[in-house]
């Protein structure tokens, strides 16, 4: 096994915290990883992992020598790249939420295929916010406001959002016709911790947001059960118009509050704070992006 492979087989199990995991995403048998760590730590003459029967963790040394790692591999990454103009290939692992992928993603992924071949994707589809590396994954994507991370963030594009009821729920507590009318209804919140807590609609009044809080009977953490909650009359959403253009069209949901703009929901991809993407990753960045500019 050259030094190459060995410093790869080290950077992942490092960034996994498993030689399971490691092997799976290198896809190379287990005892393959095990035996690139010793030889590595016999040739350097030093300890770079402690290992127990729960986890494995850098000791000092390997993270020095991981810091340096990933530089080399990079480098090496990088002149390879400006020589060999190949396609690129490998497994692709993908996080992305629900509805972003069945409306705007999967149906425009043969494309995708087609053009990258030697690419083989894997999908995940969540909410949460996770760690990309220690979860072994390339790139997420999410809509909404992001908290503060080390990793990269692309934006895509701004969804348009709309309040909406439905007309069981507006029969029962009435049509708001201004801000203050909302005083008394219901909200469903969003979170991903599911705890009670009121909704926080937001709108734009000359230019400057204004943020109304309503009791909340029901919290969801999903964005198909927001919408049926709301679609069962149990309160006002505030959801991005793409996801409820059926439902609008059928009059399951109302529009309510129309004379009011709502800020728009940013979508963003978010990928690991390395110096060199893997060519597969940044081929993905730059086709979501393609893809949410035309939608």
């Amino acid at each position: 096994m050259d030094k190459f492979k060995e410093m790869l087989i080290f950077s992942r199990v490092a960034e996994r915290n498993s030689f399971t995991l490691a092997a799976e995403d290198l896809a190379v048998p287990r005892a393959t990883v095990t035996n690139g760590i010793k030889r590595l730590e016999s040739r350097l003459g030093v300890r770079l992992l402690e290992r127990t029967t729960r986890q494995v963790r850098l000791t000092l040394d390997g993270e020095q020598y991981y810091e340096k790692c990933i530089k080399l591999l990079g480098e090496l990454e990088e002149v390879e790249n400006s020589f060999l103009k190949h396609s690129p290939k490998g497994v692709l692992r993908v996080n992305l939420q629900g509805t972003l992928a069945k409306h705007f993603v999967i149906p425009r992924l043969p494309d995708f295929l087609k053009r990258y071949p030697d690419i083989k994707i894997h999908i995940a589809e969540d909410d949460r916010l996770i760690d990309l590396v220690k979860e072994g994954i390339d790139c997420v994507l999410r809509a909404g406001e992001l908290q503060d991370s080390s990793l990269i963030v692309k934006p895509l594009t701004q969804l348009e959002i709309v309040t909406v009821a439905s007309p069981e729920y507006l029969d029962q507590y009435g049509t708001p016709k201004d801000l203050n009318a909302l005083q008394g209804h219901n909200g469903i919140a969003y979170s991903l911790d599911v705890k009670a807590r009121p909704s926080e609609f937001d709108f734009l009044v000359k230019n400057k947001l204004v943020s109304v809080n309503l009791n909340s009977l029901v919290a969801v953490s999903g964005a198909e059960v927001y919408t049926a909650s709301a679609k069962a009359g149990l309160g006002l959403i505030q959801v991005p118009k793409y996801r409820i253009r059926h439902e609008l069209e059928t009059g399951e949901l109302v529009p309510i509050l129309t004379q009011f703009s709502v800020p728009s929901m940013p979508v963003s991809a978010l990928y690991p704070h390395k110096k060199h993407l893997s060519q597969r990753t940044g081929v993905f960045v730059d086709w979501l992006a393609e893809i949410f500019n035309k939608a």
